[in-house]
């Protein structure tokens, strides 16, 4: 029962919560995906074998609220784990701005050649908050998601984001946030339970900190370049040895 709170809560309010969504769509600032290359290396001077970083999701991954790539969290989580494991790192970076998790099923891993990766880092959840994704059609989906990452990548660990805490985010308007905030919450919680059936899966929440507004991009709903600094450093300090 306890899962379909956000359901039953959002009930009554219905079509204010739909007046307040068109509202702020059309109030936060629609920032562009970063530009810049998709894949690169960090950590040359280290030499040897690099590691292979790839990065699959929803806005964040693509760039959404940073300039450029190499300022993105899957670049920046590259830094991070190139100076943990004195390892050159070489990542990749297949985001899509609006992407759920069918998006990342039918169009976003398909499109990765099949070949090894020593980490994945996974990060979808706003979208699937804000199109009310039931919590069993999340979880199906993501054990779908994961069982092909597996297939495909074959890598010793995966980073599986946390569904940011959309209740907090600065831009939404009360009572929606609240609402969105609570889907989050429980769409999380599913993607907790799912992480533990698989070994090489890490389920990592993202730092509270990262919502203050000195680490948000302009338009208070994306992560800055110095907030995905802040969740590479999270994202790092979970990552099992490769």
């Amino acid at each position: 029962m306890r899962r379909w709170i956000p359901e039953l809560a959002a009930v009554p309010l219905l079509p204010f919560l739909m007046l307040q969504g068109r509202t702020a769509r059309r109030r936060i600032p629609r920032l562009p995906e970063a530009d810049g290359p998709t894949e690169g290396i960090h950590g040359t001077q280290h030499g040897g074998q690099p590691l292979r970083l790839v990065g699959i999701g929803e806005s964040t991954i693509a760039g959404v609220g940073v300039q450029w790539q190499d300022e993105a969290i899957t670049a920046q989580l590259a830094a991070q784990l190139s100076m943990r494991f004195r390892r050159s790192v070489a990542w990749q970076s297949l985001g899509r701005n609006g992407a759920t998790l069918d998006h990342g099923i039918l169009h976003l891993l398909p499109a990765l050649p099949a070949c090894h990766a020593d980490i994945v880092l996974i990060g979808f959840g706003v979208n699937d908050t804000t199109s009310f994704l039931s919590p069993n059609r999340w979880r199906d989906k993501l054990t779908q998601l994961l069982d092909m990452v597996n297939r495909r990548l074959q890598p010793s660990g995966i980073l599986l984001s946390g569904v940011p805490p959309v209740g907090r985010f600065p831009a939404l308007p009360m009572p929606l946030r609240t609402v969105l905030g609570l889907k989050a919450a429980t769409l999380d919680n599913e993607a907790r339970l799912v992480a533990r059936r698989y070994a090489n899966v890490s389920h990592v929440p993202l730092p509270p900190s990262i919502l203050q507004p000195h680490l948000m991009a302009s338009d208070g709903f994306h992560p800055s370049a110095a907030g995905c600094a802040t969740w590479a450093m999270r994202l790092a300090a979970s990552c099992p040895t490769p």
